[in-house]
């Protein structure tokens, strides 16, 4: 396997729903990811195993100096290989690269070892209401 990294790669939307539905648990949806992506996002990475997509990152971002790491997914067949890493590893250059001074993420509580181990998050104060 040969993964390939792209910071604003071209998003299928169909291909971006299916690995996302795979990374979830969910079904797969009919999200129109380039339309969201293009309205809401500082960047994204997407990583890919020749033509297939098997990663994906989103940079949400206030258009000032705050950035948000958001859907970070990869393919079961390539998980514990070092996509995930190498996705938020390029989020923050990307980030870094576009003048922003944080990078912020949230997560469920059995990613905490690859955010703050794998990816070098520490930790801070936030807050959370759930609508």
């Amino acid at each position: 396997m040969t993964v390939t990294y792209e910071w604003r790669g071209q998003v299928d939307n169909d291909a971006l729903n299916a690995l996302h539905a795979e990374g979830f648990g969910e079904p797969v949806g009919l999200i129109d990811w380039r339309g969201r992506l293009e309205r809401h996002s500082l960047g994204w990475v997407c990583a890919r195993d020749g033509a297939v997509l098997v990663g994906f990152v989103n940079v949400a971002w206030d258009g000032g100096v705050h950035a948000f790491v958001l859907d970070t997914v990869v393919a079961e067949r390539c998980r514990r290989g070092g996509v995930g890493t190498s996705l938020v590893r390029l989020a923050v250059e990307g980030s870094r690269a576009a003048g922003c001074q944080w990078l912020h993420v949230d997560f469920e509580e059995h990613l905490r070892a690859f955010h703050f181990d794998a990816c070098g998050f520490r930790t801070t104060a936030a807050g959370l209401i759930a609508l």
